[in-house]
This record gives C-alpha cells, structure tokens and sequence, in this order.
C-alpha cells in the first residue's frame, strides 16, 4: 500500500483489532468507504455485544471473543493503538506480508489533498498541555487549529470533518506513533523520556524508538529536550527532509538554535536573523500558569513549534497568557492557615512526580496508589531536601515507604492503611499536621489511582474536597 493516500477502498478486507475510542470509528469509515470490514475483540462481554451489535447494523462482521486469529482473506490489519505488538493477530499479519496501521496512520492516509500539516508532541509527560497551548498560540496567531490526537479529540473525526484548518496540533502516545509508519509531521518535539509503559513496549530501548518516528521527515525543525540528552540523541538519528534544523529548548540562557530562559524572560536564538548574535524577546515567564519550572520547559517547546510554522513572537506571549491549564494539573486549590494546597493528582508516574515536587521549597507530600512497576529511589533521593513530610496511601504506598525511609530517613511519614472513601479526607488532616505556615501540601501521587479511584480526575477532586473541609 505504499505510503501515500489510499484512494480505493472498493472491496479491500480490512480487519480492525478492538472496538472502543478508536476501533468504532475506524470501522465505520472503511466501511463507508467500500471496504470489507471485520472487526476482532478478544472481549466479549454486554459492553462489546452492544457495540457488535450496532457495527452488525451497518453490515460490518464483528468476532468477539477472538483477537488472536487472521480473518481469511485480510489484506490490511487496523489496530486500535492500545493492543500489544507481541499479539498473536499481528504475527499472523506480519507473517502474510501485511501492513498493520493504527488510527493515526489511518487519518494520515485519508487526509484529503491540501490538509493542513501537523505539529506533533509527544513525550513521557506534558504532552497534553504542551499541546493545549500550542493550539492556544496558534489561536492567538489568527490561524484555525484545534487540540487533537491522544488528547481525547479523535484525528479520524478532524481529518474527514467538514471543518477547515490551517495546522493541526496533535498529541501522539508512544503506542499510537508505533503504528503510524507513514506520519511525516511539520515539525515535532520529544519533551522528555522516562521509563513508563514498558511492560507493552518491551524495553527502554523500544519504547524511545518508537517515541523517536515522531521525528521522521520532519520538514522544519526537530524539537528536542537541551536537558535530556536521549530526546537530542532521537534527533540524531532521525530521517528528515533536506534543512530541517535541530531546535533545543532549556530553562537555562539559550545557544544559537535553541529557546531559552534569560532573566525571567522566554527567548528565541533558533528563529531569528543572525541567531549567533540576535534573540527575540517571546513572553515573561509570569505569563506562563503555572510558572513551575517542567511547565515553563513545556511554554518553551509550545513557542518553538508555533514559531517553527511562522508565528510571530507577540502571538506566542499572547496564545501562553490565554492559556488555562486542564484540571489536576498543579492547580492551586485554596491557602488554610498559611498552608498552601496543590492537587497535581495528573502526576501518575514518578517523572511527573518529580516535575511537581521540583517547583516547590518546603513540601509536605501525599503520595501512593498503584506503581505500574516503577521504583522510587531516585524521586526520593532527589526530593528529599524539600521534604517536610509525607503522607502515604494505596496499595503500592509501601515501595515509596521504603524509599523514603532509605533516603530520606529524618522525614516523619504516616502510613495510612485504609482505601475507603474517606481516606483522602484522613490523608488531607495527617497533612495539615505536618505542615508549617509557608508550606505547600502536595498531592502528586508518582503512581495511578485506580486502587482507590475510577480515575485520577476523580482523586484530585477528593483532594479538593477535602482541603475545602478544613477550610471551613
């Protein structure tokens, strides 16, 4: 199939692995667009006959309770990005010579002649806010654009939407840019890597190539991390358009070719005359919200891309003042008796953890949940000298425990041993203990919630509550 646009769909059989956010949609547009179309669901529960049932209406075969085996006849495998690259389905495919996309692929392909480029973001943490205020600059800019991609707006739906746009600015997960073979972006940035979701890639290594294809054919600038060196190395190794450039960013004073932090204000030495002499003034670091220093670096790849497509600098200060952040993300939820409570429940892996617990001086920290495998010796070790306490909850919360007590063993830590629902609410009073005017109490759990909640959404919002109980 090559990697340009398909134009016949007539006939084709085209197998989907998994209903759900992004298997539905995909079936209905191969299926409307003439393809053959089975859908395969190792599930077979109400929730996915429901869903069976409503494809069935429209003529699509649907195979529940079976994701492993080829329908005969496959000639092209669709993946929700989700499902594992070691299943059995996918060997079978690669085994008969068969291409395997994902649902980013599919949009990629079924962009129609002049659609509007992407600026891709991916990376281990920030990605949905770098991308929000991307879109926010290119807003500001005059330019029709939207937020898409992992970020919950489905890149099928924007792509054959009626709507027209200028640029796109897409978040890509790791999972979705391992089945987007073909995706050649605008430009792109790596904001950070961290070991996360190794159990479906495999290895370290698997997991930063597969973040490292969001780089491939990049026309304009590759956006790397100045202060990690494995997002630089991606770079290196990437195959790009002819005069494509390498554009860093760093919290520190900016080199040529790079965006930077001189005296509180954000600057840029990559898109400038003469950036061996020249920087441009873009926006004072009080007009990012909130100014802790991971968000910054976040502004900063934002602006580089914005102005890797041509933005001017005042639309970059602009687009970072308009900009709101998404729930749970550092958000200051309210001052009690000189105390100052942060719920940065989005925190679910320890680099974002440690992202949170670098923008504060003297910090009594809620933490626990469900690890996903990680470690936390590092976090704690380098956290440490901010710590004035912590309180610990969920069901991993004695790994952090352990950490603490082996790098941190001045700390007092409270260990509660309970799930219910009033947990947080004992966690939030524990806290209040610890702390001293001038403190922040931190939640920023290093781990997932659901132990104790459907979703870190709903964590955060009992943090709150609760914080709004002492206050009254």
């Amino acid at each position: 199939m090559g990697s340009g646009q398909v134009t016949d769909w007539q006939g084709k059989h085209v197998t989907v692995a998994g209903l759900g956010v992004s298997g539905i949609p995909a079936a209905k547009v191969l299926h409307a667009r003439g393809a053959a179309v089975t859908v395969v669901n190792d599930g077979d529960d109400a929730r996915a006959r429901e869903q069976a049932a409503e494809l069935e209406a429209l003529g699509i075969t649907v195979r529940l309770g079976d994701g492993a085996t080829l329908p005969e006849g496959t000639e092209l495998v669709v993946t929700a990005p989700g499902w594992k690259p070691d299943k059995p389905l996918f060997a079978a495919a690669r085994e008969a010579g068969l291409e395997i996309w994902g649902d980013v692929e599919l949009a990629w392909r079924l962009r129609g002649p002049g659609a509007a480029p992407w600026l891709a973001v991916t990376g281990t943490n920030g990605k949905t806010t770098t991308v929000q205020m991307l879109a926010s600059i290119l807003k500001a800019a005059g330019l029709r654009t939207a937020a898409v991609g992992n970020i919950g707006v489905s890149l099928l739906d924007v792509v054959l939407g009626d709507e027209q746009y200028d640029v796109l600015a897409v978040e890509l997960s790791s999972y979705q840019l391992h089945w987007a073979p073909s995706l050649r972006a605008h430009s792109a940035a790596v904001l950070n890597l961290a070991p996360d979701h190794l159990d479906w890639h495999g290895s370290m290594e698997a997991y930063a190539a597969d973040k490292g294809r969001v780089y491939e054919g990049n026309r304009v600038a590759c956006v790397y991390n100045a202060a990690d060196k494995a997002t630089e190395d991606l770079v290196r190794e990437a195959d790009v358009e002819e005069g494509c450039r390498a554009v860093g960013f760093t919290l520190g004073t900016p080199g040529p070719s790079q965006l930077g932090v001189v005296e509180g204000i954000l600057v840029d030495r990559a898109f400038v005359e003469n950036r061996h002499k020249n920087a441009q003034e873009l926006a004072e670091i009080s007009d990012v919200d909130p100014p802790a220093p991971h968000n910054i670096a976040n502004a900063l790849a934002a602006a580089a891309l914005a102005r890797a497509f041509g933005v001017p600098a005042a639309a970059v200060r602009d687009g970072l003042r308009n900009f709101t952040p998404d729930a749970h993300r550092i958000a200051h939820v309210a001052d009690v008796d000189g105390v100052a409570y942060i719920d940065d429940s989005k925190a679910t892996n320890t680099h974002a953890a440690e992202a949170s617990l670098a923008a504060y001086g003297s910090i009594v920290w809620i933490a626990g949940g469900l690890a996903k495998g990680a470690t936390f010796d590092e976090l704690v070790a380098k956290s440490a000298p901010r710590l004035r306490g912590a309180v610990l909850i969920g069901r991993d919360r004695a790994l952090i425990r352990e950490a603490l007590a082996r790098h941190a063993p001045e700390v007092p830590v409270v260990d509660l041993d309970r799930t219910d629902t009033g947990a947080m609410l004992a966690a939030v009073q524990e806290a209040r203990r610890l702390a001293e005017p001038g403190d922040t109490v931190l939640l920023a759990p290093a781990c997932a919630s659901m132990d104790m909640f459907a979703n870190y959404n709903k964590r955060g919002d009992a943090f709150a509550e609760a914080v709004r109980e002492l206050g009254s």
